[in-house]
């Protein structure tokens, strides 16, 4: 009975934990894409002449980050004006 009660408890624990499958920051703007033996995509760069310095000499590449969340700021033609 206290197996079955244990393996409830864990279940339940497991399941509740988020799990973090976005690959892009949305906080920054640029990506880093390294390839090699472990792939990955690091977006911890706030310009892209900062990501090129960090790709220099290494099998990388930069990106624009899609899914950034200042990326999209609507200028003053788009708002309307209600009065």
């Amino acid at each position: 009975m206290r197996l079955l009660v244990s393996a409830i408890l864990l279940i339940g624990t497991v399941s509740v934990v988020p799990a973090h499958a976005q690959t892009y920051d949305p906080h920054f703007p640029v990506c880093l894409q390294k390839y090699g033996l472990c792939n990955y995509i690091d977006c911890s760069y706030s310009s892209l002449a900062q990501c090129k310095a960090s790709a220099s000499g290494r099998a990388a590449q930069c990106l624009t980050n899609p899914f950034f969340a200042h990326a999209y700021q609507p200028s003053r033609g788009d708002r309307r004006q209600y009065r």
